[in-house]
């Protein structure tokens, strides 16, 4: 089913992003978290993609499994770096010939080691331009990405909304946050991009903390802040694994019944391909449904 088509219904959508495993117990492993979190009534997965070949074919694989062993709807990601228009066409009519309706289409990040995005040649320059092509060839129901605490390369967000814009009139009818912890930053990127004519449904992004240091250096690779308040406490438990684990969860549950309550049409966790942190908070959504009476405020539909 089309992630479109999903994300307009009645009550708000929960979905959980999967990278390729390298390994086959990893595979093993991600399946498994597949299934113990469906078991909460996910309205689709996503699965991130590796440019150039690196796990480009891992992500197909895994995006195809999804579907087809746990039953889950899948949203594969595709990126321009390193990738040719004919290349990428051939991964879009793989994903198209086993059933994959949704894509997100995304420029990338530089490879390690590189400073600068280089367009490849033969290739796309931005997500934008990728998103058209799909656009323009295919069928599928395309998604983007966007950046409440703007994008890094932005010089500020007025320049990176009218460059999301362009994503919106190519064809992207839903987009999904980079993750971050501060609502507000939230709250008011969807209002400046509603005063830009921006009016597809924006997903918010959330990333459970299950461990302090990996996630603080996750949010450095892609400028997310921080609170104060969250690192404080997170400091305060002196590297206790089960006491930054409890607190992430507490945290993350909080973030997202307030986002919730507020009307947005939906949530995406960033669970790196485990369960429990994610099944602890989505299980406590899924208990308190916050969102009873608040669709009528649309926040971010």
């Amino acid at each position: 089913m089309r992630i479109g088509e999903i994300i307009s219904s009645s009550k708000p959508v929960f979905s959980v992003e999967f990278f390729p495993p390298k390994t086959d117990e990893g595979r093993v492993q991600l399946l498994e978290t597949a299934r113990t979190l469906s078991d909460l009534d996910l309205d689709f997965v996503s699965v991130t993609y590796g440019a150039g070949g690196s796990n480009r074919d891992g992500t197909v694989d895994i995006t195809t499994a999804l579907k087809e062993e746990v039953g889950l709807e899948v949203m594969a990601h595709l990126s321009c770096v390193g990738e040719t228009a004919e290349g990428l066409d051939a991964t879009l009519d793989r994903l198209r010939d086993v059933g994959i309706d949704n894509i997100l289409a995304l420029r990338g990040d530089p490879p390690q080691g590189q400073e600068d995005f280089v367009q490849p040649e033969g290739g796309f320059g931005s997500a934008a331009e990728l998103t058209a092509h799909i656009n323009e060839k295919y069928d599928f129901s395309i998604g983007g990405a966007c950046f409440p605490e703007v994008h890094p390369e932005a010089p500020d967000l007025d320049t990176d909304l009218d460059y999301l814009k362009t994503k919106v009139d190519a064809g992207a009818e839903f987009l999904i946050t980079q993750l971050f912890f501060d609502n507000r930053a939230y709250f008011d990127f969807v209002d400046a991009a509603r005063q830009k004519g921006i009016d597809v449904p924006i997903l918010a992004g959330i990333i459970p903390v299950t461990g302090f240091a990996h996630t603080k250096r996750i949010c450095e690779r892609c400028d997310a802040t921080i609170p104060a308040d969250l690192e404080a406490a997170m400091l305060a438990v002196e590297g206790d694994p089960e006491a930054e684990f409890n607190l992430g969860v507490a945290y993350s549950a909080q973030q997202a019944a307030e986002l919730l309550a507020a009307g947005v049409p939906g949530i995406q966790f960033f669970a790196l391909n485990k369960a429990p942190a994610t099944r602890a908070v989505l299980g406590a959504l899924r208990a308190a449904q916050p969102w009873r009476g608040a669709r009528g405020q649309s926040i971010g539909a």
